[in-house]
């Protein structure tokens, strides 16, 4: 961590905006007041700041690795709500009303908390202070950071390596919840937010429910190593015509009910249930918090992971996950942030040419200068004019400024996107 951090902008900006958000608890008049002043005064400043920035190349020569890694974390999201429906319906709704939660030494341990601490505190630590769209509202305003120099450039940069970071958790939390089905910690949660039949998958009707609960039944698989029950024919499922997508009928399961769309099935869902380990929630605040520590520092990047705590408690406490799924979130969080440097890193890199090729100089020119050699510090000179003018902005001063628009409309556009998408979590 940065300590303190350069300066504390961006800090008070971030808290103030997560107190005025949370007064829609307290007083919704209030609320609807101050936080559309709150985000047209952060609007304003960014956009007053744009003529002045002075990193434009910079951000130039991020724009592929930023997109590119916007095109992976969509694919990746594309996979994991597959996946998010597809360990939901395998099973069946009867299986998820019918099995009981795991035990979660973590649950206890607040149910307990809340017998022996003061009620103010209890109160507090349910408290809905900080959800999803906050943590990705604060790495927004860590991001757009780079128009006061608070935040090193390019902004762009930074996003890539989040994106990118985001794509790759993602994608591992998909493969992880997908090996082994758990029960969700809110038994209703499936037949509540999804349409899928009550009974098994063809696949564990043959594999899975014949040994599920007789002893002897698995004893005799792990001898055997076959599936020896014989089910007869399987119970089938609807199949619609989803042309080119058929093969995705296997694992979405559709109902008549739901339409002949299949991406409009997956919009439905609206979050999932079984997809527990690791929690994706959690995966958001960790990067959001990691990011926030390497960019920024200072005592605001304390108050980031004390939020992320809280809503680490939260998740326990109301039963969205076990605590095992946010243990594992934080520290793969962590170790996947540490592992995407080479996209975008708050120190200094040597790899810049010109960079290179000014320190070069420097320790001739300082020579020179010991020895009185006026020729020779005239040629130095010279070469460090060039150098200047090499990394100007090959693009021209139109494109330029065309690359400025777009970037800021469209990071703008992502914002708005982002807030309103993911409102309810």
């Amino acid at each position: 961590m940065r300590w303190p951090a350069k300066n504390a902008g961006l800090g008070i900006a971030a808290m103030s905006y997560i107190t005025v958000d949370y007064l829609r608890h307290l007083s919704p008049t209030w609320h609807s007041r101050l936080q559309p002043v709150l985000w047209s005064l952060l609007a304003l400043a960014a956009v007053v700041r744009v003529p002045s920035y002075r990193h434009w190349s910079a951000e130039f020569r991020s724009a592929i690795p930023f997109v590119a890694s916007m095109l992976f974390m969509l694919s990746a999201l594309l996979f994991e709500a597959l996946s998010v429906r597809s360990v939901t319906a395998v099973l069946g709704l009867d299986w998820h009303r019918n099995t009981p939660p795991l035990p979660d030494t973590g649950q206890w341990f607040l149910l307990a908390l809340n017998e022996k601490l003061p009620s103010p505190i209890v109160e507090i630590l349910r408290a809905r202070i900080i959800g999803l769209h906050h943590f990705l509202m604060l790495f927004m305003m860590l991001a757009f950071s780079v128009l006061f120099d608070s935040v090193k450039a390019p902004g762009l940069g930074l996003g890539a390596r989040y994106m990118f970071t985001m794509a790759v958790g993602r994608l591992l939390r998909a493969i992880t919840f997908a090996s082994t089905i758990l029960p969700s910690a809110r038994p209703w949660c499936a037949g509540s937010r999804f349409r899928v039949p009550g009974y098994p998958h063809p696949w564990a009707q043959k594999y899975y429910v014949p040994y599920a609960k007789d002893h002897d039944a698995i004893s005799r698989l792990i001898n055997l190593d076959t599936a020896y029950v014989d089910i007869g024919k399987p119970v089938g499922d609807y199949q619609p015509d989803w042309g080119s997508m058929s093969f995705l009928i296997d694992f979405l399961r559709p109902t008549v009910s739901e339409g002949p769309s299949w991406f409009s099935l997956l919009k439905k869902a609206g979050g999932g249930c079984n997809d527990l380990l690791y929690s994706g929630h959690m995966l958001v605040a960790v990067l959001t918090a990691m990011a926030w520590t390497e960019a920024y520092g200072g005592f605001s990047s304390a108050l980031v992971w004390l939020l992320l705590l809280h809503s680490a408690q939260r998740e326990i406490r109301e039963r969205h996950h076990y605590t095992v799924d946010c243990i594992v979130a934080i520290y793969v969080g962590v170790l996947l942030w540490k592992m995407t440097g080479f996209i975008w890193s708050h120190e200094a890199k040597s790899s810049n040419r010109s960079l290179t090729k000014l320190e070069t100089i420097q320790s001739r020119l300082v020579q020179a200068s010991k020895d009185s050699d006026i020729d020779k510090v005239r040629e130095l000179l010279k070469e460090i004019e060039l150098i200047s003018e090499e990394s100007k902005d090959p693009t021209g001063i139109k494109y330029a400024r065309l690359f400025r628009c777009a970037t800021i409309f469209f990071a703008l556009t992502i914002v708005v996107l982002a807030f309103t998408l993911t409102s309810d979590g």
